[in-house]
Parts: structure tokens; C-alpha cells; sequence
């Protein structure tokens, strides 16, 4: 696999995850529980921002990979 895949594929897993963290968060009825997952998914979300912009940049410097 190429970094551009790799990266991508990190992403799309991160994806899973914020969104799995996003209902957890709604769902919990423990106050403590529910502000754990929240700040998971903030945390989930900065780190899915910056391999967005990394893949960004990997396509700009390797147009090849853009798109797949």
C-alpha cells in the first residue's frame, strides 16, 4: 500500500470512530460518560482535520494518488 493509501484508509477508520463516539455521546445517560465521549469525538475530529489536510497535501505533491 502507499502512504496515500494508508493515510486514506486512516481516515475513513477515524470516520467510523467519530460518528460511533457522536452517538455514544447522544445516547449516554450518565453525565460523565456522555462528556468522555464528547471530548473523544473533539479529540477524533482535530486529528480527522489534520489528515484531511494531509491527504490535501498529498495529492497536490503526487497528483497520481488524488482520488484513489
Amino acid at each position: 500500500m502507499t502512504v496515500s493509501s494508508n493515510v486514506k484508509q486512516t481516515l475513513s477508520t477515524l470516520k467510523g470512530a467519530e460518528a460511533t463516539l457522536r452517538v455514544y455521546s447522544l445516547q449516554e445517560r450518565d453525565k460523565e460518560a456522555r462528556d468522555i465521549y464528547a471530548e473523544a469525538f473533539k479529540e477524533i475530529s482535530k486529528i480527522k482535520t489534520d489528515l484531511e489536510k494531509r491527504v490535501g497535501t498529498i495529492e497536490f505533491e503526487e497528483p497520481q494518488y488524488k482520488g484513489n
